[in-house]
């Protein structure tokens, strides 16, 4: 199970440290209005189910404290190969190309040791900052 705070799920985005800081600069600064997960690894291995549209997250630093919320406002499940532009262009982290972009989250996932195929199921999330100081 993901963390909670004051009952609701949370996001971590990328690994702790300075990629984690990086991305979350890009979301308090409306520049990240999306991010992408795989099915298999991220939520049937931790027990979790989807986001649904209208759920407030929480996003948290590299401390596990919250930064800001953010509300899903799109959500689907794709092969990996079938990602779009639209959608890998919508993370803000400055990819030129959908190649790029794939490249790029391979890379990340491989470093996790997750092999990601053509047809992995990967979630891709859309949603926008609600508030940059969450009540608590």
């Amino acid at each position: 199970m993901w963390p909670r705070v004051n009952g609701l799920r949370t996001l971590e985005l990328g690994s702790p440290g300075e990629m984690r800081s990086r991305l979350n600069g890009l979301v308090l600064a409306g520049q990240k209005r999306a991010t992408a997960g795989l099915r298999d690894y991220h939520y049937e291995a931790e027990s979790e189910e989807l986001e649904q549209v209208g759920e407030r997250l929480v996003l948290l630093d590299n401390d596990g404290q919250p930064l800001a919320t953010v509300v899903v406002t799109a959500l689907a499940v794709v092969p990996f190969a079938d990602v779009t532009w639209e959608f890998a262009s919508s993370e803000g982290e400055g990819d030129a190309s959908l190649t790029e972009w794939r490249e790029g989250h391979r890379a990340f996932w491989a470093r996790e040791g997750i092999e990601v195929t053509d047809q992995t199921p990967t979630i891709c999330i859309s949603f926008r900052l609600e508030d940059a100081e969450p009540q608590h």
